[in-house]
C-alpha cells in the first residue's frame, strides 16, 4: 500500500499581479483520488483539454492494469494458463520492463508475480483472508512466485510465463506510472503550463514551481495510527516522490501483526521495524517500486543498497518502545527551506 503524502500547497495572502494562475483539477481513479495542480496562465479552452486528457489517461491506465477489474489487460493475463506469448499494450509492457529493472538491482526483494500471496493474505483484489495461511499453504504458492518467472521480448511488446498459474500485481507500480504519464501530457501542454504538481494516490511528481515562485512543498505523513499527521516537509521541483508504509493496511491475528508488504522470497508480511520509505527520484514509476522493495528489505539491509546504489531515499523505523528514528541517504533532498 502507499501512503498519502500531504501536500502543502501555501498561498501569499497579497499575491502581486503577475502571479500565474493555478488550476487544479482532482478526481477519483484507480481505487483511490489524484490531484494535478498546474501553474501557469491557461486559456479556458485549455484547461478543459487539459482535465479531459488527465482523465482519459488516468483510466486508461486503470484499465490495463487494474487487478480489480476482471477485464483489464493485466487480469486477461492472470488468466492465461499457457506459456506462450501474451501481446500486450506498449504502457503494460513497459510497467513491466520496469519491475524487472528493480526486481534485479533489488536481488528479488520486488517482484509482481507476489499476486498469490497477496491475495491469500488477504491484501488483494479477493479481499480479506478467511484464516491465516499455514506454512503449506505459503510453501505451495512460492511455487508459482519468482521475477525469473517472467519473460519479456525485447523486439515486442509481448510476455510469456514459465509456469501457467504464474500471477502478476502492478500495484506497486501502476499509480506512479500514471503519475509520469500525467506529468509527460502537462509537458506537452504547451507555453500555458510553467509548472505542475502531480499527485496519485500519494505518488507525486512536480516540475517548475508553485504559483509563488517557490518549490513544491509535500508533507512526509508521520507513520502513525489516527489522523494523518506530517512527520517532515520536502521542498520539490523537476523530480518525483513516493512512500510506502507499514500502517494503514494490515490486520492483527492472535496478538501478532501482519502488514501488507509481502517478502515475495519468503512468502510472508515483513517482520521488521522499517515503517515508512520515502524514495526521490527522476521518475514517479521507478520511485513507486523502490520504495516497495525497500519497505520489504528493512531498515537495515534496505539502507545499504540505497547506499549501494546511490538512491535518494529517507527511512523512518519504529523502535521498540514505539519511538521513531530517521535516516536519509547522502542523495536524500534537505528539508529546510530552498530558495
Amino acid at each position: 500500500m502507499k501512503v498519502t503524502l500531504l501536500l502543502l500547497l501555501t498561498t501569499a495572502c497579497a499575491p502581486p499581479a503577475e502571479v500565474p494562475s493555478r488550476h487544479v483539477f482532482q478526481g477519483s481513479t484507480m481505487g483511490t483520488t489524484f490531484a494535478v495542480t498546474v501553474v501557469g496562465p491557461l486559456p479556458d479552452a485549455l484547461a478543459d483539454r487539459l482535465r479531459g486528457d488527465i482523465e482519459v489517461t488516468l483510466a486508461q491506465v486503470d484499465g490495463a492494469m487494474s487487478t480489480y477489474e476482471p477485464d483489464s489487460e493485466l487480469s486477461r493475463f492472470n488468466r492465461w494458463r499457457r506459456t506462450d506469448w501474451f501481446e500486450l499494450s506498449p504502457p503494460t509492457f513497459e510497467v513491466f520492463r520496469h519491475a524487472q529493472e528493480v526486481s534485479r538491482l533489488t536481488r528479488g526483494a520486488f517482484d509482481v508475480t507476489v499476486a498469490p500471496l497477496v491475495d491469500a493474505w488477504g491484501f488483494g483484489a479477493t479481499g480479506p483472508a478467511a484464516s491465516v495461511p499455514t506454512y503449506t499453504d505459503v510453501k505451495a504458492l512460492l511455487a508459482n512466485v519468482g521475477e525469473t518467472m517472467l519473460e519479456t521480448d525485447d523486439d515486442a511488446p509481448r510476455i510469456r510465463k514459465s509456469r501457467p498459474a504464474v500471477r502478476s500485481d502492478l500495484s506497486a507500480l501502476a499509480k506512479g506510472y500514471a503519475v509520469d504519464l500525467v506529468a509527460e501530457l502537462l509537458d506537452r501542454g504547451g507555453d500555458g503550463v510553467e509548472g505542475y504538481l502531480v499527485e496519485v494516490g500519494g505518488e507525486v511528481r512536480t516540475r517548475g514551481r508553485n504559483e509563488e515562485g517557490r518549490r513544491w512543498r509535500v508533507g512526509i505523513e508521520r507513520p502513525a495510527d489516527g489522523p494523518p499527521s506530517i512527520q517532515r516537509v520536502l521542498e520539490l521541483t523537476d523530480s518525483a516522490l513516493a512512500t510506502s508504509g507499514d500502517y494503514r493496511n494490515f490486520f492483527e491475528h492472535e496478538g501478532r501483526r501482519y502488514s501488507h508488504a509481502i517478502d515475495p522470497r519468503t512468502g510472508y508480511p515483513v517482520d521488521h521495524g522499517l515503517a515508512s520509505v520515502s524514495v526521490v527520484a527522476e521518475s514517479c514509476v521507478r520511485a513507486d517500486a523502490l520504495a516497495t522493495a525497500l519497505e520489504v528489505l528493512g531498515p537495515e539491509e534496505g539502507l545499504a543498497l540505497a547506499q549501494e546504489q546511490g538512491w535518494a531515499v529517507f527511512l523512518i523505523t519504529r523502535q521498540a518502545d514505539g519511538t521513531l528514528t530517521e535516516q536519509t541517504t547522502p542523495g536524500f533532498p534537505a528539508f529546510r527551506p530552498q530558495p
